[in-house]
């Protein structure tokens, strides 16, 4: 129908005819002059009818977001009317012939990229949504990123295999989305949360390079960057170390910002687990922000100040101090709102100390916490967090997840409520990860799965799995996990050992793993791979706030789509051939007496 794509129309083209297709942007009418803006996924050109022209009168009719067809001759603009914004800004169409292939309706909210409109409003019309500009630069951005990692990937062997999307339910990680089998009463699939074991037997089978761009699902409560439904960069190799396989992933990144942004990320640094939560309080530090946390638990174990010498006289607790360079200039108010902040994560306060004139010693600081610290610990604070006349030091007395999540989160908000980013983008790898955690009821959890081989011999993770260290990586740039991965167990007695230490007994083993242990008598070679979340990927490249704004038809915060209102009902008829009966909720009011 269509000779050119409105986005495409140049110079090269002046002088030629040509036919486009495409909505109406804007429609203006200048003295009897009708400008169309023409529309469609390559940008936007004007149509220009005047009296003379045929089709004025068809013109004359259209609105917004009409669907056309337009022929035209291509012809310069004018000194005075060249729109430098505008891919298109230096030619306009001269209107020849039009059809109105569709009409519309007024929309909902206009398709400007001014326009701020609700995100439910925006998500209920998200067919209208997905035209405005930004969107549509996004989702292109989108598909060219997967194309450059697939290039990318299959230049180094690796082959696009597929993997099933009706599995068996995963007794580790989030909640699943539980599929009711129609031919097996009773019976469930569940959705898969990631293709890891059908990866690691690939490896087993002998395809060597496996990646896959993977739909996954986990049935969990929601975030900006977390989606019930999300795509994975799936990726495994065999006979491959922690040093190959991350230089692989490293290479792939980097290539593609380089491809698609015109960044080089350069060599990523790497740093320990145990550095990253003690100076940076996360397992995935933004290092754009040059703040540090500073432990001062030994300085404050004789005090008699009980909400820091409980902590400090405590293994499991930690006091450690972040000082803020130029933040004595923050207002009452706002320490108020830090400290409502770090309450979120479980802190009871905000201790805070600003430093006005440092040489003045005691007298030139300000705080409501130094008459309890007593002058020696107070300036022996002050050296060790290396403060200066300008800045202000906060305090965290807590467990160690608390202050950890507390102060590392508030650095980051502080970080950036001042501008204190030093560089625009800040990539690097989180290596040697503890092998378990534990909950909250002593029991051991595995820190990343199951399935990650230890840095240790079988022997010496059962004597002591919490000092156990894995094969295990992350990527991280700003702040946010790209992706995570690990050199995987090959070998059945240590799989063993790492279920029995998580306490999974044999008879559970074989029942839910049954299939992978099997597989690993029948000579597994060494494998390991990585995992990289598309949407939060496409979401930091673009800019966006969200992961919903890189998503053609995302869910809300409440894993619902209410373009489609699903999750929706279903009739019994269909419920009865699912063998499946639905709970009758109680009633709120309980039944009167007779």
């Amino acid at each position: 129908m269509r000779s050119h794509y409105c986005g495409i129309v140049t110079k090269e083209l002046l002088d030629q005819e040509i036919t486009l297709c495409g909505w109406v942007d804007r429609r203006r009418d200048h003295g009897g002059v009708i400008f169309i803006d023409l529309r469609d996924r390559d940008g936007v050109v004007q149509v220009v009818f005047d009296p003379d022209s045929t089709g004025f009168e068809i013109a004359d009719q259209v609105r917004s977001e009409y669907v056309l067809k337009v022929t035209g001759r291509v012809r310069a603009r004018s000194e005075g009317t060249i729109n430098p914004n505008m891919a298109t800004g230096e030619i306009e169409v001269y209107g020849l012939g039009i059809e109105i292939l569709n009409s519309s309706e007024t929309p909902p909210f206009p398709l400007s990229e001014y326009t701020h409109v609700g995100e439910d409003v925006r998500l209920k019309y998200r067919f209208l949504d997905l035209r405005r500009q930004e969107m549509q630069n996004n989702l292109r951005l989108r598909a060219k990123i997967t194309s450059v990692i697939r290039q990318n990937l299959e230049e180094q062997g690796f082959l696009d295999l597929e993997t099933p999307i009706l599995t068996r339910a995963t007794p580790e990680g989030a909640r699943d989305y539980l599929v009711p089998s129609r031919t097996h009463e009773g019976r469930f699939f569940a959705l898969p949360q990631s293709p890891q074991l059908f990866k690691q037997l690939l490896m087993v089978s002998g395809f060597d390079r496996y990646y896959q761009i993977a739909k996954c699902f986990r049935d969990e409560d929601l975030r900006a960057d977390r989606q019930p439904e999300f795509t994975q960069i799936d990726i495994e190799a065999s006979f491959i170390d922690q040093e190959q396989i991350m230089a692989i992933t490293e290479k792939m990144i980097r290539q593609l910002f380089i491809d698609v942004k015109g960044v080089d990320l350069g060599e990523f640094p790497r740093m320990p687990y145990a550095e990253a939560m003690a100076i940076y309080g996360s397992d995935k530090p933004d290092l754009r922000i040059p703040l540090q946390l500073v432990d001062i638990k030994d300085l404050m174990k004789d005090i008699e100040f009980k909400v820091f010498a409980g902590p400090a006289n405590d293994s499991a607790s930690r006091v450690t101090a972040l000082k803020v360079d130029g933040g004595a200039e923050i207002s009452r108010k706002q320490i108020d709102e830090y400290t409502k902040f770090v309450g979120i994560y479980g802190a009871k306060g905000l201790a805070w100390i600003k430093v006005n004139e440092l040489e003045k010693g005691i007298e030139g600081l300000q705080s409501p916490i130094i008459k309890f610290l007593g002058d020696d610990v107070t300036m022996s604070i002050m050296e060790r967090v290396a403060a200066k006349n300008g800045d202000i030091v906060f305090f965290g007395a807590d467990k160690t997840k608390v202050v950890s999540e507390a102060l590392g989160a508030l650095r980051i908000k502080v970080g950036l409520d001042l501008d204190l980013t030093t560089c625009d983008w800040a990539p690097l790898w989180v290596v040697d990860f503890p092998m378990f955690e534990t909950n909250d009821d002593g029991s051991m959890t595995a820190l990343h799965h199951p399935f990650t081989s230890p840095s240790c011999s079988p022997e010496q993770l059962k004597e002591d799995p919490l000092a156990a260290l894995s094969v295990a990586y992350d990527m991280v740039l700003n702040g946010t996990e790209l992706g995570g991965g690990s050199i995987r167990i090959h070998d059945q007695a240590m799989q063993e050992t790492v279920f029995e230490v998580l306490g999974i007994a044999e008879a559970e083993q074989r029942e839910k793993f049954g299939f992978l242990l099997d597989a690993l008598k029948y000579g597994a070679p060494p494998h390991g791979g990585l995992a990289f979340g598309l949407d939060r990927l496409v979401m930091l490249m673009t800019g966006a706030p969200s992961i919903r704004d890189v998503i053609a038809f995302p869910k809300t915060q409440t894993a619902a789509c209410v373009m489609t209102d699903a999750p929706g009902e279903v009739n019994s008829l269909q419920l009865r051939d699912l063998n499946i009966a639905l709970r009758k909720k109680e009633s709120a009011e309980k039944p009167k007496a007779e």
